[in-house]
């Protein structure tokens, strides 16, 4: 087996790391355990009030199931991926994997402190935080190499290694600037059905812009 499908003995601490992040979750669920009620609030709607409830033994399974799952997710993609351009040894895909730990490590502590309010207070906030992470990613988009399960994935980017570059050099853009939009406006707007009507545009723009560029691109080069 490569190195490249396999974690090397001096980079075990930054999956470390990784790890800190997602125990986080489980210390909070351990420090609230007893002031949680029996049925819990597991589900939220717009406005932010609760329309579904579980057994509060339920969020044990939470964190796991989001960013736990995730990471083993990622952890053997690079081992499955056709193209072999993914590798746990890069940089760039680390740097996806951590913002992901982070993500889903806070989106899950968000999500128990949801469960012991009983609501959400503001929804706009994880819309913003969403937002970060378009952004976030949009960031590293341009530098993942051609691969069957990162990036923007389309019949075109997958068929010429040219289109992927030059659509994710655009989507890249997209991101970045869709996903400040969205964060600035969690901030800035006072509404919260205004906010998520612009996450709704902004995720459709994001998608579908790269798709019809590289539709467009991939004929051209035809």
């Amino acid at each position: 087996m490569t190195s490249r499908l396999m974690i090397s003995p001096k980079n075990i601490y930054r999956e470390l790391i990784l790890w800190v992040f997602l125990i986080i979750p489980f210390l909070y669920l351990y420090q609230i355990w007893d002031q949680l009620p029996d049925i819990v609030p597991t589900h939220f709607n717009l406005t932010g009030e609760a329309d579904g409830w579980s057994s509060k033994q339920f969020l044990i399974f939470l964190p796991g199931s989001l960013g736990i799952g995730i990471y083993f997710l990622m952890l053997v993609l690079p081992q499955i991926d056709p193209k072999h351009n993914l590798s746990l040894e890069d940089n760039k895909y680390y740097a996806i994997r951590f913002f992901m730990a982070v993500f889903f490590s806070i989106l899950s502590t968000y999500i128990l402190y949801t469960s012991l309010a009983g609501k959400i207070s503001n929804t706009s906030i994880l819309f913003g935080f969403i937002g970060g992470l378009f952004a976030v990613l949009g960031n590293y988009f341009k530098d993942v190499k051609p691969n069957y399960y990162i990036g923007i994935r389309t019949p075109w980017t997958l068929e010429d290694e040219r289109v992927w570059y030059n659509t994710h050099k655009l989507g890249s853009k997209v991101w970045i600037i869709g996903g400040l939009a969205l964060l600035l406006s969690s901030i800035l707007i006072n509404n919260k059905e205004r906010v998520f009507l612009l996450f709704i545009v902004t995720l459709l723009i994001i998608v579908f812009i790269p798709i019809i560029y590289s539709y467009i691109d991939y004929k051209k080069g035809k």
